[in-house]
Formats: C-alpha cells, structure tokens, sequence
C-alpha cells in the first residue's frame, strides 16, 4: 500500500491518543514455536511473525527484525548465531588501514541480506491495515562490527582515515540495502545507531551523523521515512547533530531520562521511547510493566510530538504477558 508516510507522522502529532510503536519483533518466536535460529532463516517465518504480533497489538506500524549482524555478515563478519538470543558478531574483520582499502562493498542479497528484504516483500502482502518498517543498522554501528567496537573507540583517534574508509564503504552498502527494502514495499527503516551514543559530541558529529545523512538523503521521500534509533548515553550532548541527519523521525533509549529529550526536540518531529526492554519488559512483572510505562508517559505525554515505545529492541524471550501489559498500561492512560 502507498502511503503518505510523512501525513502518517503529521496525523500521529495531532492524534489526542497516540499508537505505541515499540521496537517488537523478535518475541514473535513464541507465536510461531520456533527458534531465533530458525526465525533469522527463512523469510516465509519473519513475516508470518510479523502479521502474528500485528494481529495481537495495537501498534502503530509493524517491524522488522532489529538483527544487527545482517550487514557485517554480509562484510564478512563471523556470526555467532544461538536458538534464544539475537545474533552477535564476533572477531574484528578490518585490522588496518590495508584491509580498510581492500574491503569490498557486498552487493544486497550477499547472505542473509537477501532473505531480510524477501521478509518485508512478504510482510507488505499481509499486514495493510499499518504501515511496514524495515530494521537496519546504522553505518557506525556497522563499522563498530568491522573494526571492534573497542578498537574503534581509539581508532577514531589513532586511525581516523581508516575508520572514514570504513565508513564510505558501509554507507555505499546501506544506502543499496535502503533502496532494496523501499523497492520491496517497506514504507521506511528503522534505523539502529547505538554505537554513535558511546562517542564524544564531536566524534559523532565527525564519524556518524554525516554518514547517516547520506542515507537519509538518499532514500526518504514522502513514501518512505527514517527513524533514527539511538540507545547510547551521550545522545543528549550530541542531540543538534543527530537531527542534523534529517531523519523524519527519532528513537531513544532508556538510559536517558525520555522528559529531558522532549525537551530538546523540534515540537514537529515524533519523538519515540523508552521503556526499558530487557530490565522492565523482559525481567519484569505485568505489574512493574504497568508502572514503567505510566511513568513514562506521565512525564512525556504533554508533548503532542511524543509517541511511547519500548527503550531499543525488545529481546525474543519476553513474556507476552508483559508485553500484553505494556499496550494496556497505555490504553489504560489515554482512557483518563
């Protein structure tokens, strides 16, 4: 379905009562009986897992897989892949400036890149009544995979011409994935840049946003939006350059105070968080569920541009009974 994805967001600011929109994908293997390895394998499985929680929830739209190995894997990244958690990467890839130079940009479809992008082509087919988000990683955050996340903490300073390499190559790569969700019906990405959090204001200025830019500007249109995500601590310091990105819309994470960035953004640009994923909704109880979410709405909710949602990428385990607390607790607010 064609949607006006920026009328989408509009109509969420205006909206008296707002849709949760969090980051849920990876629980559906509950639903469907099946592994995370299984899950990561075979597209036919990640969209019937999406339509399964679509049908379940009441969410603003429906999204994809937050795997963020898919892109490094496609590098070359050794994955280390397991039946109840999502993917990791594991080892450094890029060791030098001379490896830097002689990576190659994969093409789409290079492992499992392919079989993510089939996903949403069949999740479009049957989930109509919102719109289709695409999970992907940001080009830091994939850069961080190639080179350690560690080590490019000191690159940055030792070894910046080679983690601008890097990163020249990673954004050709995502811009080319981008594409290929977009032409496969997505009506835009959620785009997962956590790494970025970590570095100093003017690192990220230097090392993220522009790369980011360069993906937003290649891709969003009025049919198909961005969502920045960021989980990291320093977001607030750095919360100029990151709209500098021009993302249509923002995600946060839960280690920062969600009332303290309202307070920073544009008013007419959605702002989603940030309930805390693994401590709240995974380890939680439906009553500590309860209580997080009214929290945090009970701060934010008197910005119009405010939507809630879950803190980053809820992990596949989580109880659905916490989940199914979390969308009640927020009926249970706008029906004040």
């Amino acid at each position: 379905m064609n949607r006006n994805m920026k009328q989408w967001l509009s109509d969420m600011i205006s909206a008296d009562k707002k849709t949760a929109l969090p980051i849920l994908s990876f629980p559906s293997v509950s639903l469907l009986g099946v592994t995370v390895r299984e899950l990561i394998s075979d597209s036919d499985r990640q969209a019937q897992g999406m339509k399964l929680v679509a049908e379940r929830v009441n969410s603003a739209a429906a999204v994809s897989l937050m795997d963020l190995s898919v892109e490094a894997e496609c590098f070359g990244a050794t994955i280390r892949v397991s039946d109840d958690e999502v993917p990791t990467v594991v080892g450094r890839l890029v060791n030098d400036e001379d490896e830097a130079d002689a990576l190659e940009v994969p093409a789409v479809g290079t492992a499992r890149s392919g079989l993510y992008v089939e996903s949403i082509r069949k999740a479009v087919e049957i989930i109509t009544d919102r719109p289709v988000l695409a999970g992907i990683i940001g080009p830091f955050s994939l850069a961080a995979r190639l080179l350690d996340v560690t080590e490019i903490m000191m690159d940055c300073y030792d070894e910046p011409d080679m983690v601008h390499t890097v990163l020249e190559k990673c954004t050709a790569f995502l811009i080319e994935y981008a594409k290929a969700y977009k032409a496969a019906g997505a009506d835009g990405i959620m785009m997962a840049e956590p790494v970025s959090g970590l570095l100093s204001p003017a690192l990220e200025e230097e090392f993220s946003s522009p790369y980011v830019r360069k993906i937003v500007e290649a891709v969003q249109d009025e049919g198909f939006i961005v969502v920045y995500h960021n989980c990291g601590d320093n977001v607030l310091r750095m919360i100029e350059s990151i709209l500098s990105t021009g993302a249509d819309a923002y995600h946060f994470g839960n280690s920062i105070d969600m009332a303290d960035m309202m307070a920073r953004m544009p008013a007419d640009t959605v702002v989603m968080g940030n309930v805390d994923p693994a401590g709240v909704l995974r380890q939680g109880t439906p009553e500590t569920v309860r209580e997080a979410t009214l929290a945090v709405m009970g701060k934010c909710c008197s910005y119009p541009n405010f939507v809630i949602s879950s803190g980053c990428d809820i992990p596949p385990a989580t109880p659905w009974e916490n989940l199914d607390a979390f969308f009640a607790a927020v009926e249970e607010y706008y029906g004040k």
